[in-house]
């Protein structure tokens, strides 16, 4: 981020020591390393330092100065208190050299109530441009006292080099007032300085022997951009680290004479232009380069053609290649460089002694000069700086100019008055300046930075928000304006203020946005943008996909391509994956040749050789093989004259490469044991030749095929295959990579004691981590999950049957987090639970109920330091242990192996059974849920659908020469591989009532869709009329006519999709068409439907057919589409596409398809309409046209028996009403007291009037 200048003249505004020391210091250096204590920098500093080393804001007596904070001393009033306790107040030390600091201790002053209970450290070179003290990654104070007696030590994680230290009390006793005494411990610091003044540089000759790369150095600067260094080599390579808006780049280019082409390899660093000093270094390790800038470390793949490029020419400063005019970072650097090295080489101090492999261009001083810039930081909303007045001139001019840097968009930077009563405002809006005049009643020009708070004598009414940012370099009619008379209350009025300091802070360098999202910032937070990286979170840290398909098998999700996050908040991305949901989850992996290929023989060429490359990155492949329970991959190759080996014990011919060691050759095929060479019919001695049917020599073509299962040798990465046997002729065909079950999506522990728990390593999610697991109990509370530090801790329990509560500290006190329920969670069904901390906020999800989150303090401690075992079901303490089970268990994308910990564990069972209570759901249309050891699936039998949770449709297209009969029989034994179809089958059956249900689509009328008929030429029959209206007809009754119930429902010939759902209970009937309202009917003739024999679909013969109208309607046929059949739990449809024996009859041409999805496109478009007069559009072949009638004819006919049947229909019903044998239907309000209609099963009982009865059978397919 940059300074950016403005100025303003009236209203036009354009932006704009000895060597001998060091060589005393370094024997003794290496004589203190004899004895191992070279690294010790912990001598105490202040005690010894004079008077005059001491200074203050403030002091509230003689004997309250500064000279008497020191640790342990009584001297004065025991230590140093300012005239006024608040965070204005700061006592400073100077060390009187620039000085490596390594902690610091604080007391309070003797014999007083007065402590400091937190503080903040600022360090400096020159008593000016003061740094403020990080600890860690946080932005908050340091701990202080208790009392006024003990010594507290704080010591820093990475020492400091300055020469000045102040301290700013933050809080102090609350009964008292800030009272300190004060040590510094550290060690003397030496160093080699270069000063550069933007026209000057260092140009270095190394050594061109291949060397390993490693160069370091500091560097302060107030440029924004300049030219670090410049390191060439051979080639007409090169590498340049320069800065560029407060950023260091590492940029390669070749050709440097003939063109700008080049690139940066690597970006790092932010707001380096701010006159302190910054640690970089550049290293070569292996094949990357390392980048570290201050404290954080990157690293970038080495170009191929730098990969043994060594440094000839090593410019410092400037470029002083005339050739490099076109490299785009050619900037000057304009600043100071320390402690210079390359390959531990000194050079700054070999430029100091004239080597002459070394030439100082220009005025390089070796001595740092630091010019003296003092900023003030507008820290919060409610920071303003007001100067004196000002009586404008007579020439009305006005000339202001500034300085400031901020992360906010938007921000008042000045306002002052004008003459004629107006008001002038210079401002940030969406990152544009901005300038407005407003009429206002004041003549005196007053200048204001920030906005004072309303009410006092200089009211500020700002349309605008306040500024947060730095300000340097304020003048006033071209006088500056002096912060430093500012700060000590001599000029102006301030509030919430930091002078003389920069306290900017890049929250985006390090980002701590993960996979790639993009970090933005204000002043006092950072916001990660995650769309397009698949993750999600306030640091995209949580992946959106799950890890396996079969997570998202039992989300209920139908087979298709899903993103796969194989290590969930890990470094690998999300794969675009197949997912084949069957009765287990087949993950699919294509790659890019899964065709039928042939081979030729060829002279000229011994082998062929193919490579395979996967849909999925090679660490994709790697985790789904080792999280899958079984892997497979077909290899098939085709043979004739083709051999895989030469002759027995020889070399191999042929052979395949595949799993992660490409080095080990595989000779084995199809289901062979890896290292035998031998082929899938070895071991079961039918082989064509001794070891493989290829090896035979035969003019036939043969085949080895087969399956590779062993995951260590998966997937096939390459294929070898002879191809220079004369005549000789081949083809093979490598299969998808397929693996199924996730090992740890259903790894479970059953804790079934209080006292037990498992336990395993520390967690580490210092900075992130997130937690994903699923349990159930019938137990009212318990831990889930417990990790403990010093002080930090992480855990997650169920407080109460209906809260979960996440609860951590990382040191800025303990923080909760609560999800409460509408619902118990300890009803013993599985319940996920997500729980994220980040340096943002902390998270908790709890199944899909709304998900809590707490904010992390701005300027807190952010990292969580763990140091116990992590415990499992329990705690440390054996209090609140955890009954009950816990599943798929993961931190950060990490699964940990309950079960494998469980079989060693007392009071822990590996596993936990009882997964239908949670999953039942998923099984659709009549599935019923079966229990597995891991997991369960859905049975299909009772179900017209099919699929892993009954959820796919069995759909035909059906032609008018189509037929099936499904055929009621005795009961019989199932064949071994029929395992969908029903136990017995009862062909004495009676029913009093029906379920039926199926959906159609069609433009044929009429229609006949389902008919059911019996021994004693009883029926149910379903139709469309001629009018594409729904008939219902019942005959329960041989000597009586078919009772007809028509739908109001029009037009159901339409070619869309429709829904019929039919239900019986003795003379109760309904049917419903798709989400049209239901209608209700009741059976006049009888209740009972008597032996019950065939289930026919689409064309039935007119033999079959008792009715002779029906007969001619069931001989066209039917053309269109069938689904989902279901006659009381009897699916033909689904027995007849699935499994065929011996009751299904099917004749015609039947083709499954997708025509019963509601989305399909409408495959009826060629179907012809038939009506009765039409001939029948198609007959088996060799059938006789004998029921063919003129259209004439067939329509007269209709019409007669139509209007002879609704007089029957009429004159039956006037019959039943008035002479009714049954005592129900002598109440008048009958109709409206009638039963629901429920659902009805097939009985063998002919007297049977209870649906619950013990005999009661349920038959399907």
């Amino acid at each position: 981020m940059t300074f950016y200048s403005t100025m303003l003249g009236g209203f036009n505004m354009p932006l704009r020591n000895t060597r001998l020391s060091g060589i005393v210091l370094l024997i003794s250096s290496l004589l203190l390393s004899s004895c191992g204590t070279a690294d010790i920098c912990d001598s105490p500093l202040v005690s010894n330092l004079p008077h005059s080393s001491f200074r203050s804001s403030s002091q509230l007596s003689g004997s309250h100065g500064p000279v008497y904070a020191k640790v342990n001393r009584r001297e004065g009033a025991g230590g140093w208190s300012p005239l006024v306790s608040d965070r204005y107040q700061w006592l400073e030390v100077d060390l009187g050299a620039r000085t490596q600091i390594t902690a610091a201790a604080t007391q309070g002053r003797y014999g007083s109530s007065d402590w400091l209970t937190s503080y903040l450290l600022m360090f400096s070179d020159t008593g000016h441009n003061w740094r403020q003290h990080r600890q860690e990654d946080s932005f908050g104070a340091l701990p202080g006292n208790s009392n006024a007696d003990t010594v507290v030590q704080y010591k820093l994680d990475h020492p400091v080099v300055a020469r000045f230290l102040r301290l700013i009390p933050v809080a102090w006793n609350p009964t008292g007032r800030i009272g300190l005494r004060l040590e510094i411990y550290g060690c003397h610091y030496a160093s080699d300085v270069a000063n550069f003044d933007g026209s000057s540089s260092i140009l270095y000759r190394l050594n061109a022997r291949p060397s390993p790369m490693a160069i370091s150095l500091n560097l302060k600067t107030l440029r924004n951009s300049g030219m670090v260094f410049h390191a060439e080599g051979k080639g007409d390579h090169s590498l340049t680290l320069a800065l560029e808006n407060g950023k260091l780049l590492l940029f390669h280019q070749q050709g440097l004479s003939s063109s700008p082409g080049g690139y940066v390899l690597v970006t790092m660093g932010s707001l380096l232009d701010d006159q302190h000093w910054h640690h970089v270094k550049l290293e070569r390790i292996g094949t990357y380069f390392t980048l570290t800038v201050d404290k954080n470390t990157q690293q970038v793949v080495i170009p191929a053609e730098l990969s043994h490029w060594n440094i000839h020419w090593l410019s410092v400063g400037a470029v002083q290649s005339s050739a490099l005019r076109r490299n785009p970072y050619n900037k000057n650097f304009h600043g100071c460089v320390e402690n210079l090295s390359y390959n531990d080489l000194n050079l700054i101090d070999v430029a100091k002694h004239s080597n002459p492999q070394v030439t100082v261009v220009g005025n390089v001083t070796f001595s740092c000069a630091e010019p003296v810039s003092v900023a003030v930081t507008f820290t919060d909303s409610q920071s303003f700086l007001q100067l004196p007045g000002h009586t404008m001139g007579s020439s009305g001019l006005v000339i202001l100019a500034l300085q400031f840097r901020t992360w906010n968009e938007e921000g008042l930077l000045l306002t002052f008055n004008l003459q004629q009563h107006r008001i002038f405002w210079l401002y940030l809006s969406k990152t544009r300046l901005c300038l407005q005049i407003n009429d206002t009643g004041r003549a005196l020009l007053e200048l204001r930075t920030g906005c004072p708070p309303l009410g006092g004598n200089h009211t500020c009414r700002n349309p605008f928000r306040a500024f947060q940012g730095c300000m340097r370099l304020l003048t006033l009619d071209e006088r500056p304006v002096d912060f430093i008379n500012l700060q000590q209350r001599l000029l102006g009025k301030y509030s919430h203020l930091q002078i003389d300091t920069c306290d900017i802070i890049d929250r985006c360098s390090p980002s701590h946005c993960e996979h790639g999202g993009k970090c933005t910032q204000s002043w006092s937070t950072f916001h990660c943008e995650c769309s397009n990286t698949g993750y999600r979170g306030a640091t995209c840290h949580s992946s959106r996909y799950e890890q396996s398909c079969e997570a998202y098998k039992h989300k209920g999700t139908a087979s298709g391509h899903y993103y796969v996050d194989v290590d969930g908040s890990g470094p690998i991305k999300p794969q675009l994956i197949y997912c084949n949901m069957t009765d287990r989850a087949w993950i699919v992996i294509d790659h890019n040749n899964t065709e039928l290929t042939a081979l030729h023989s060829s002279p000229e060429r011994r082998h062929h050789e193919v490579n395979f490359h996967y849909a999925s990155e090679e660490e994709d492949l790697a985790v789904i093989l080792s999280q899958s329970e079984h892997c497979e991959q077909e290899l098939y190759y085709h043979c004739r004259k083709s051999h895989l080996h030469n002759k027995p014990d020889s070399a191999p011919l042929s052979w395949w490469l595949g799993g992660q060691d490409l080095e080990q050759v595989q000779t084995h095929w199809n289901g062979a044991l890896p290292g035998n060479g031998l082929c899938s019919c070895s071991p079961h001695n039918n082989c064509l030749n001794l070891q493989c049917n290829c090896d035979a020599d035969n003019e036939q073509w043969t085949k080895e095929s087969g399956l590779l299962t062993l995951k260590e040798t998966l997937p096939l990465q390459s294929l070898v295959l002879s191809s220079s046997e004369p005549g000789s002729e081949s083809a093979y065909k490598v299969g998808p990579l397929r693996c199924h079950g996730d090992k740890s999506f259903w790894n479970a522990a059953l804790f079934d004691k209080e006292t037990s728990y498992l336990h395993f390593p520390t967690f580490h999610g210092e900075l992130n981590a997130d937690i994903f697991f699923l349990f159930k109990t019938s137990s009212s509370s318990g831990v889930f999950l417990e990790n403990l530090g010093i002080k930090d801790f992480i855990r997650i329990e169920l407080s109460s049957p209906s809260e979960v509560l996440f609860s951590f500290d990382v040191g800025n006190g303990p923080l909760e987090v609560r999800v409460k329920t509408s619902v118990p969670l300890n009803n013993n069904r599985w319940h996920s639970v997500r729980a994220e901390r980040n340096v943002k906020e902390a998270s908790l999800h709890v199944d899909d109920f709304p998900a809590a989150t707490q904010e992390a303090p701005s300027d807190g401690q952010i990292h969580l330091q763990l140091n116990s075992q992590l415990f499992i079901g329990g705690t440390a303490s054996r209090q609140k242990g955890f009954l009950g089970c816990i599943r798929s268990l993961q931190l950060n994308g990490v699964t940990l192996d309950l079960e494998e910990r469980a079989r060693i564990t007392p009071g822990v069972q590996p596993g936990c059974p009882g997964h239908c209570s949670s999953y039942e759901f998923l099984c659709q249309n009549q599935g019923r849920c079966v229990e597995r050891r891991s997991g369960f699936s859905c049975d299909c039998s009772q179900s017209s659908y099919t699929g892993a949770f009954c959820h796919e449709e069995i759909s035909a297209t059906f032609k008018s020469t189509t037929s099936i009969r499904y055929t009621l029989k005795e009961p019989y034994e199932l064949s071994p591989n029929n395992s969908a179809l029903a136990s017995s089958i009862i062909s004495d059956m009676t029913l009093r009532g029906e379920n039926v249900t199926l959906k159609f689509r069609t433009r044929q009328t009429p229609a006949l869709l389902l008919y059911v008929d019996s021994l004693y030429r009883e029926y149910f029959a379903l139709l469309i009329n001629k009018h594409g209206e729904l008939e219902l007809r019942y005959k329960l009754h041989s000597g009586r006519d078919a009772e007809v119930f028509g739908s109001s429902v029009m037009n159901l010939a339409d070619g869309r999709l429709h829904t019929v759902t039919i239900k019986r209970r003795a003379e109760y009937v309904s049917f419903q068409i798709d989400k049209n309202a239901r209608e209700s009917f009741i059976l006049i003739t009888d209740e009972e439907f008597n032996s019950v024999k065939w289930i026919h679909l689409g064309r039935v013969l007119e033999a079959d057919v008792a009715d002779i109208e029906l007969a001619r309607l069931a001989s066209l046929g039917f053309t269109g589409c069938l689904s989902a059949v279901d006659f009381n739990s009897i699916s033909p449809l689904k027995a007849a596409l699935l499994h065929p024996d011996s009751r299904v009859t099917v004749t015609g041409p039947l083709t499954q398809s997708s025509c019963g999805s509601p989305f399909s496109a409408n495959p009826q478009s060629s179907e012809a309409t038939h009506s009765l007069s039409d001939p029948p559009a198609s007959l088996d072949p060799g059938q006789p046209l004998v029921n063919t009638m003129r259209s004439d004819s067939a329509l007269i006919g209709g019409v007669i028996a139509l209007v002879v049947f609704v007089a029957i229909s009429v004159l039956a019903a006037i019959t039943r009403i008035t002479c009714s044998r049954r005592e129900t239907y002598r109440n008048p309000d009958l109709k409206a007291a009638q039963p629901d209609v429920t659902d009805v099963h097939l009985s063998h009982e002919p007297n049977d009037q209870s649906e619950g009865n013990a005999n009661q059978k349920e038959f399907f397919i």
